[in-house]
C-alpha cells in the first residue's frame, strides 16, 4: 500500500515541478466572508517548484508605482515592500497538501515558518488554498486562494 502512496506523491510532484504564473489571488476574511483581490485586480507572480525539492515564490501587486526619482524614498520603499510577498525553501508533499518550509523571505517574521497549502491540479492550472490563518501582509484572519497557470 505504501508503494501506491509513494507513486501518488511522485505523480503530484512530477506535475507540480516547473514554473507557474499567478492568475488570481483572493482573500476571504474570517468570519465576515468578505472577499478581496489580495494583490489587486492584475497581480504579478511566479512560483517555481524544482525537482530537488525546493520552491520559490515572488508575488506583487499589478498596480505598483515606480519611485519618482529612480531611487525609492522611505515612503515609496515602504509601499513597495507592503505590496509584495516573496519566500523560498524546501517543500514536501503529503496527499494533496504541499508544505513550504520557509528558509528565506521578504519579511523575517515569515522566515522559519511552515506554509501549508491544499493543492489542486487541473491540467495546466494549479490552485493553492491556505488554511485559516493570519494574512502575512496585514494580519487579518483569512483563507487565501491563489490560482496559477503553468508557464
Amino acid at each position: 500500500m505504501s508503494g501506491r502512496r509513494n507513486d501518488k506523491v511522485a505523480n503530484v510532484k512530477d506535475r507540480l515541478i516547473g514554473t507557474w504564473t499567478l492568475v488570481s489571488a483572493v482573500r476571504e476574511e474570517i468570519p465576515s466572508g468578505v472577499k478581496t483581490d489580495l494583490f489587486g485586480k492584475s497581480p504579478h507572480g511566479f512560483i517555481n517548484y524544482s525537482p530537488d525539492g525546493r520552491m520559490i515564490a515572488l508575488i506583487t501587486r499589478g498596480d505598483r508605482s515606480r519611485p519618482v526619482d529612480g531611487r525609492a524614498s522611505d515612503a515609496e520603499a515602504e509601499a513597495l515592500f507592503r505590496s509584495m510577498l516573496s519566500y523560498g525553501g524546501p517543500y514536501t508533499i503529503e496527499g494533496n497538501e504541499v508544505t513550504h518550509q520557509v528558509d528565506i523571505s521578504w519579511n523575517e517574521s515569515f522566515t522559519g515558518s511552515k506554509q501549508k497549502r491544499i493543492a489542486t491540479l487541473d491540467g495546466d492550472t494549479l490552485t493553492l488554498l491556505t488554511p485559516q490563518s493570519n494574512d502575512p501582509i496585514d494580519g487579518k484572519m483569512s483563507v487565501r486562494t491563489m490560482v496559477w497557470k503553468k508557464v
